[in-house]
């Protein structure tokens, strides 16, 4: 409520004016804590550095607040209240019922806690049965601690472009998705991603009851949109769920080239950003992802920079459950999308974060995604869980040199149907061939997957 008052009180601002803001404000304190971009240390290990950019933000922050786009209303917080709030903030979480109920807690850059493995993605599934057959894959890795549902783009043959057809796609979506998990024999698995077929709020929230087999062990996202901007639906979504107890998330993507600037800018309104899910939404969990607007992905250099320090500025002064979503270039079964993987994962795991799985052609083409490419992503997480920053930046620096000339031509890659068997979820000899010789060449580099 006091939120929501500040959203109607706050000092007046036109957007462009906030942009502005932001943009400035941003500079200052990039220059005032002498944070530079080092383009040869993709995961840095010095944590100084690392605090540099949190107490860079926590000034932003106090200085420039959140936007409420409805209200042309800035929502501000002095930095006692700020420091009050990371104090009070949930620390661990549960997510799941029953045998698959497990805490979601915040790690440290280097720990040896296993981070939380989310697994699976929101990219779009042609066809029910192919919903299903993705997700009974992700149910049956053994490392998944949460699932992420794909979403429909047809519900009886109808193409789903409006609300009412959005909430009868994502009760759909549910009622498929917890099938798949029964026939698993993993009944209590939370989803994290609901409801991933609702693009609007108000659908997302009516699919959301326990009549549709939502709990509140499950896990929602509610969006922050560049830079630091919040609506009401949103908001009114952030309501509801606080209104039930049910695990209410933050998702937001921070952009290098927009009004952050540069992957030092944009590495400090991240950690803004983390302070607005505490401080404006009251999220139990954070996720996130840094793409260069121009890449569209994680694995450009600038920004497995600003992943690597930004998540060590929260991990080391913030302390919440918090997940790198990477979104990588090229498509699944190529060589280029398993560099990306490791490269990612490099600048997560060691600098404190937790993970979801891969995510290949940048999450925009229909059907390119394998289950079997996200068990590669738990192996790569859990290999590389307690490895020493400065080693997981020499690793990254070789990985990056296979890949980064092709980051803006990237193989398309294939789709499911050319991979596995759709009836069967079994994936294709061929593919495990192949699939072999590159798990073999991630271990070759130093990462020791699981034979």
């Amino acid at each position: 409520m006091e939120v929501l008052k500040r959203g109607l009180t706050g000092p007046p601002a036109s957007e462009k004016e906030f942009d502005l803001l932001v943009a400035a404000k941003l500079q200052d304190v990039v220059k005032e804590y002498n944070i530079r971009f080092d383009k040869e240390t993709l995961v840095p290990s010095d944590d100084s550095l690392a605090d540099d950019v949190f107490n860079a933000a926590l000034d932003f922050y106090t200085d420039v607040g959140s936007y409420h786009m409805d209200t042309e209303r800035i929502i501000k917080f002095d930095e006692n209240e700020i420091r009050t709030g990371i104090k009070n903030a949930r620390h661990k979480v549960v997510f799941g019922e029953g045998k698959e109920a497990k805490a979601f807690s915040a790690r440290k850059p280097e720990g040896k806690d296993l981070p939380w493995t989310y697994v699976g993605a929101g990219i779009a599934a042609s066809s029910e049965q192919l919903l299903s057959s993705l997700v009974e894959g992700y149910a049956s890795i053994p490392e998944a601690n949460a699932i992420s549902v794909p979403s429909l783009t047809k519900i009886d043959g109808i193409d789903i472009r409006s609300p009412p057809l959005e909430f009868y796609a994502s009760a759909r979506m549910l009622s498929l998705a917890h099938k798949a998990f029964k026939r698993v024999g993993r009944p209590g698995l939370p989803i994290m991603n609901l409801v991933s077929t609702a693009a609007s709020q108000i659908s997302g929230i009516a699919a959301s009851g326990p009549q549709y087999g939502a709990k509140p062990s499950d896990g929602w996202l509610i969006p922050t949109y560049p830079d630091l901007k919040i609506y009401n639906d949103a908001l009114t979504k952030a309501a509801y769920l606080h209104s039930w107890n049910a695990n209410a998330g933050s998702e937001y993507t921070p952009l290098i080239g927009g009004y952050s600037g540069g992957p030092e800018g944009t590495a400090v309104v991240t950690v803004a950003y983390s302070l607005n899910a505490i401080m404006v939404l009251d999220a139990v969990y954070q996720l996130y992802f840094i793409s260069n607007i121009i890449d569209g992905c994680t694995s450009s250099r600038d920004a497995l920079w600003a992943t690597a320090i930004s998540g060590q500025a929260i991990s080391r002064n913030i302390s919440v459950p918090i997940i790198l979503l990477a979104y990588q270039a090229a498509g699944p079964a190529t060589e280029m999308l398993f560099y990306e993987v490791t490269a990612d994962s490099l600048a997560t795991i060691p600098s404190g974060l937790s993970f979801e799985t891969v995510h290949p052609a940048k999450a925009a083409l229909t059907d390119h995604i394998l289950p079997i490419e996200s068990k590669f992503s738990c192996d790569v997480a859990h290999a590389i869980t307690g490895m020493k920053r400065s080693d997981a930046n020499e690793l990254a620096k070789t990985l990056l040199k296979k890949y980064e000339a092709n980051i803006r031509k990237p193989p398309e890659g294939k789709r499911y149907q050319e991979c596995y068997n759709v009836k069967t979820g079994k994936p294709t000899r061929e593919y495990m061939e192949f699939n072999k010789k590159m798990r073999k060449e991630i271990f070759d580099l130093g990462i020791n997957l699981a034979k």
